[in-house]
């Protein structure tokens, strides 16, 4: 391999290569020389490493008027070898470069920590670190960048040195119910972190405040754990995430008000399943949310500041809390597709604004609503249960509203 040579870009130039050989041995070198002068120009920069010495021969070459020499052996011999390498299939030129030996050693003392699993068994030292599964190295430094662990029979504790992997970005472990233990703090050390998912396993304790000190975090999930405590209030801090998901835990306590300070670019917030209580921060009104999942809490009070004209908001689900206000003066967005508030104690009635939405999901049974289903949209073609059990809703899909109710 010819350092410093680029692939050739053109299928086509390789062809009149590969026919230009042929020339050669059909009519003579003087022929196929003059046939390839253009293509070799082409394919091969004059600022390359190599490329110098071909250019300047080549320049040479097209100013002798018969084309029919070469002036030495040796540079027949040259542009002979040249034109031979690049008539043959070219494969990449660029070579990974092997995996480091600091993070090797750390990936086998991860490995022996949980207890040198079957699901690890490519982590062999007769194979490249950076060709084992659940992994992924930088190319050009050849240092771990993704550790990715899922799916498999892994008993024991996260180990405390993935903190030892100082160039990860992404960082799961997921669908490991055999995992237990708290999440370790080294991974605070882990500052090129982008991602962490740490979901599906049996792990315990707080959710922990030292993962605001990981500044370029963009994603967090921590659903599907046992965590408990409170959630705190520090995460508000990380000015790059744009997603964060603590369901199914037993989080208890209440939304800190510090979440309204998520910068512009966090979109979904995913609290459902857990113990907390208390009324949802205005603050978080501040914030264009995309997606929002509350369910299965212990919430009160108003839910007005997540939505209006101007908001963006796609997916909400507030069921089963113990939100109470009154849902008619509600301006939904265009936006909205998805809306479940089944299971609170809603008053009020159907807003005409939930007519003109392309709504894939409402369910607002299990309130206090009463009044007109407004006719049209979407409103019509949804399941008859995500009605039931109000105070005195009538229309299309339910039953006529009596002229005696005074809202036919």
């Amino acid at each position: 391999m010819v350092k410093g040579l680029e692939a050739p870009k053109s299928n086509r130039r390789i062809k009149n290569l590969r026919k230009n050989t042929y020339n050669q041995r059909k009519f003579g070198f003087g022929v196929m020389v003059a046939d390839v002068t253009e293509d070799v120009t082409a394919l091969i920069p004059s600022s390359n490493l190599m490329g110098e010495r071909v250019y300047r021969l080549i320049r040479r070459i097209k100013g002798n008027k018969n084309h029919t020499t070469c002036t030495t052996n040796e540079e027949k011999i040259f542009i002979i070898s040249l034109l031979i390498f690049l008539s043959l299939p070219t494969p990449s030129l660029s070579v990974s470069k092997p995996c480091n030996k600091n993070d090797e050693k750390v990936l086998f003392q991860i490995k022996k920590s949980l207890g040198n699993p079957y699901h690890l068994a490519s982590w062999q030292t007769t194979l490249d670190c950076c060709k084992w599964y659940c992994l992924k190295c930088n190319k050009t430094t050849g240092r771990v960048v993704e550790l990715t662990i899922s799916s498999g029979n892994i008993s024991g504790q996260i180990p405390p040195e993935v903190g030892d992997l100082p160039y990860l970005q992404t960082l799961e472990f997921r669908k490991l119910t055999n995992l237990t233990g708290q999440i370790p703090s080294s991974i605070s050390k882990l500052t090129h972190l982008t991602m962490l998912t740490l979901s599906w396993t049996n792990l315990t304790g707080p959710v922990p405040s030292f993962l605001s000190q990981l500044k370029n975090l963009d994603y967090l999930d921590l659903s599907f754990n046992t965590l408990t405590g409170s959630i705190p209030s520090e995460l508000a801090t990380l000015p790059k995430l744009t997603e964060m998901n603590l369901s199914r835990n037993k989080l208890t306590g209440v939304i800190p008000e510090s979440f309204g300070k998520f910068s512009k670019n966090f979109k979904a917030l995913h609290l459902s399943h857990n113990q907390l209580t208390g009324q949802v921060p205005k603050s978080l009104g501040f914030l264009n949310l995309l997606t929002i999942h509350f369910s299965r809490n212990n919430l009160t009070d108003d839910l007005s500041m997540f939505f209006g004209r101007n908001k963006s908001i796609q997916i909400a689900d507030f069921s089963r809390n113990a939100f109470q206000f009154d849902l008619s003066k509600f301006v939904f967005p265009v936006s909205l597709t998805w809306l479940d508030l089944n299971h609170n104690k809603i008053f009020g009635s159907l807003p005409a604004s939930l007519r003109g939405l392309n709504l894939q999901n409402v369910n607002v049974s299990y309130n206090r609503l009463c009044g007109k289903i407004p006719q049209g949209g979407e409103l019509q073609n949804v399941a008859t249960t995500s009605y039931f059990h109000n105070r005195c809703l009538c229309g299309s899909p339910l039953p006529a509203c009596s002229k005696r109710s005074g809202l036919s």
